[in-house]
């Protein structure tokens, strides 16, 4: 979260999706970067809440741009970028990333001023909050297989927590 003018945010994205979303008002915005929409069966309850999942990481990153900006919903500008599927052989769990995020902002009264989800590539994300301005760069599949272990490490690896960071 940051209101600074030279202040940018950058992540590079496969399957994961991040969300940017800046108080029009006050310039005051940050990213999520989240792995999955919501926990799957398998998972309830083994790492509980966690900014791994697009339900809590939505829910946190707006909640603070409220709170740290003019505090009105309808100043809110929100942009969403990633869900690639850079895995042919794997369940394309970027088209069900994109598909969270779009049912969530619908869910929740909201709807992106821009996005760039899907396709088969990697990207690059760089946003300016201040102005609102995002960088998306298209990455070549070279890119795509060491995203894809990182990913699957991420996703596996337990939750540790220290005081109000989480580690994932």
């Amino acid at each position: 979260m940051s209101g600074e003018p030279e202040t940018a945010f950058s992540t590079v994205l496969g399957s994961c999706i991040a969300a940017c979303v800046r108080d029009k008002i006050t310039g005051v915005g940050g990213m999520n970067h989240f792995l999955l929409g919501v926990q799957s069966d398998s998972s309830k309850d083994k790492y509980g809440e966690s900014a791994r999942y697009g339900a809590y990481a939505m829910e946190e990153l707006i909640n603070k741009v409220l709170t740290q900006g003019s505090g009105q919903r309808t100043e809110l500008e929100i942009k969403v970028f990633g869900g690639g599927n850079i895995n042919q052989k794997m369940d394309d769990v970027g088209a069900k990333n994109a598909a969270f995020v779009r049912g969530f902002l619908a869910a929740e009264g909201y709807k992106a001023e821009a996005e760039d989800l899907g396709g088969t590539y990697a990207r690059r994300v760089v946003f300016q909050p201040v102005p609102g301005r995002v960088f998306v760069k298209h990455l070549d599949s070279s890119v795509n297989d060491g995203l894809i272990k990182e990913e699957i490490s991420k996703a596996n690896k337990p939750v540790e927590t220290h005081d109000d960071i989480e580690l994932f």
